[in-house]
């Protein structure tokens, strides 16, 4: 397990809070918490903190380029 000053958790597959999830995507915390409020990328909350597998993002950002 790995942990970062900025919150973030990366445990094998899985990102926990929004600057690991962030730094996966290559956006910002905030565009992370727009997107997970609006429901558009996949995600789970693990206690507190939004969580999300990174296989399961790239599958979708696979579907979102496949789709554009």
């Amino acid at each position: 397990m790995k942990a970062a000053n900025d919150n973030a958790i990366i445990v094998g597959d899985l990102l926990v809070g929004a600057p690991a999830i962030a730094k996966f995507l290559g956006v910002t915390q905030r565009q992370v918490y727009r997107l997970t409020y609006d429901g558009l990328v996949p995600h789970f909350k693990l206690g507190g903190s939004v969580s999300a597998r990174r296989s399961t993002l790239a599958k979708w950002l696979a579907e979102q380029e496949a789709a554009a």
